[in-house]
């Protein structure tokens, strides 16, 4: 880019702010639809951001180099804290303002998210149920498909431990942590602050809609969201720890 064309591009021009800020269009007369909108279009910027991430980790653990693939899980958790911490901006909206838009709403549904849905993919979960969700709105999205194609983070992980010469139990029997030590441990922070945004997403709708209002779109609502919570993206990092306590660890 030469001198001239950067002095070009201002505060506004380069984050296209005025195009950004065009796209909160609510449809009713209630103030609290713009916080609804706004909350939701920043959580698929995140999203946005969490998988290139996860494709930057993904190619650090294909390339065998634990130390910038724990760079990035670290990376990954500090989004994911941001994303489950912004949820506290629609706690503040009370069940009657919604009832006034929910309307609105359509046949939308926060289940509809192409990139929570290749997350989610990426991250590890093929599990019968989830594919049968994705099925449910049709022909699973490009961007999901091939996240399904690819290797779990688990995977991965594992494949990588093997190449060192080691397994998951000698890891955590080690005298002296090493970064798969870590790396393993931000693998399995990731997995808890998933499963925390997934705990506080379900208490939001709860709050918004009840236990047992079905939600947009058709779906059940809280009592779906609920049943997700306990889903794993590395289960073989939970059962290693009930080897410490007389019961066997499942080695892969």
């Amino acid at each position: 880019m030469s001198a001239d064309a950067a002095e070009s591009v201002n505060y506004g021009s380069y984050l296209a702010l005025r195009e950004l800020l065009e796209l909160q269009r609510p449809r009713s007369d209630n103030p609290d639809e713009l916080l609804f909108i706004v909350v939701h279009q920043s959580s698929e910027l995140w999203f946005k951001s969490i998988l290139h991430e996860l494709d930057l980790l993904i190619d650090s653990l294909s390339s065998r180099q634990p130390e910038f693939a724990l760079f990035r899980v670290e990376r990954i958790n500090a989004l994911m804290r941001i994303v489950s911490a912004q949820l506290a901006a629609l706690e503040t909206l009370p069940p009657q303002h919604f009832a006034q838009f929910r309307g609105y709403l359509g046949t939308s549904s926060g289940s509809q998210s192409v990139q929570f849905r290749a997350i989610e993919a990426v991250s590890g979960l093929r599990e019968p149920h989830f594919i049968q969700v994705l099925k449910e709105h049709g022909e699973i999205p490009p961007l999901v498909s091939s996240a399904l194609e690819r290797p779990t983070l688990q995977e991965l992980f594992l494949a990588l431990l093997r190449e060192q010469g080691t397994s998951l139990a000698e890891l955590y029997t080690g005298r002296k942590p090493t970064v798969l030590f870590f790396l393993a441990e931000a693998l399995l922070e990731y997995e808890q602050q998933f499963g925390l945004w997934r705990f506080r997403h379900v208490q939001l709708v709860e709050r918004v809609l009840g236990p047992l209002t079905g939600g947009t779109g058709g779906t059940l609502g809280a009592k779906y969201l609920s049943r997700t919570v306990d889903q794993k993206f590395f289960p073989e990092l939970w059962s290693v720890r009930s080897g410490f306590y007389g019961a066997p660890a499942r080695e892969a």
